[in-house]
């Protein structure tokens, strides 16, 4: 007999029909459910392989952006990041990051989710390279561990940034454990609130915001929030609109 519910789950990530055994779940079920609890913890602590991140990066480090730095936050390990957000979003050290004065900057962020990072993040950050007009500079990418998105706003003063982007994994939850999230603040700074900020989530394919798409968001942002001079409740997504104004006509 066909399950009334076959179709429906292959249009969402969402459990639905599960069924019942008595007063229980069936087992499968019960065991999808422990898989996928498991693969978002192993999310959470598992580290971002800098290496090979900074390998994926290779080929638009040589082409357009310049090789990557690495930093990390206060926090000294995993654990003391998970228990201390506010060590995440302080920076251990900034000397190696080099004052830029660029339009956009990018910082690679492990956040709650190394693997959505490490999936993710070169394609994303390719797609906003090719999303950007020529007419913007961009700063060489930062890799950031242990990190928070608050520390953006540090990373991006000391890049000497116009437009900062946190390109972050996200909490991984029990339907995507991989997702990734960029987070967008106009004349970065430390001391900012979560409300100077705007976001564009759930990246990741298959399923998710896809890369392009994701890309001409954050592109409309970067538009309006040059012409509006600030980032955050007052900016809305102007990509259906707007095309993003060159340095010498941004008001700001």
């Amino acid at each position: 007999m066909t399950d009334f519910w076959e179709d429906l789950r292959a249009t969402t990530q969402a459990r639905i029909g599960l069924g019942r055994v008595g007063d229980g779940m069936p087992t499968p079920r019960v065991l999808e459910f422990r898989l996928a609890h498991a693969i978002a913890r192993d999310a959470v602590h598992d580290p971002l392989d800098v290496d090979a991140l900074v390998a994926a990066l290779s080929p638009l480090s040589s082409a357009s952006l310049g090789d990557p730095v690495v930093v990390t936050s206060r926090a000294a390990d995993r654990a003391e990041y998970l228990r201390r957000p506010d060590l995440g979003r302080l920076p251990a050290d900034l000397s190696g990051v080099p004052h830029t004065g660029a339009d956009v900057g990018f910082v690679l962020a492990d956040g709650l989710s190394a693997r959505a990072l490490q999936t993710h993040g070169p394609s994303l950050l390719e797609a906003l390279v090719e999303a950007l007009p020529d007419t913007l500079s961009l700063a060489p990418p930062v890799i950031a561990t242990q990190a928070r998105v608050g520390l953006g706003d540090h990373l991006g003063e000391a890049l000497g940034v116009r437009t900062v982007l946190v390109l972050i994994g996200e909490r991984p939850g029990l339907s995507v454990a991989d997702s990734l999230g960029v987070y967008l603040t106009h004349h970065p700074r430390p001391g900012l609130a979560d409300s100077d900020r705007n976001c564009v989530s759930n990246i990741h394919a298959p399923g998710g915001l896809p890369y392009a798409a994701a890309a001409r968001v954050v592109g409309g942002l970067i538009a309006g929030a040059r012409q509006l001079g600030r980032s955050g409740v007052a900016l809305k997504d102007t990509s259906r609109e707007a095309a993003i104004p060159a340095p010498d006509t941004a008001l700001s």
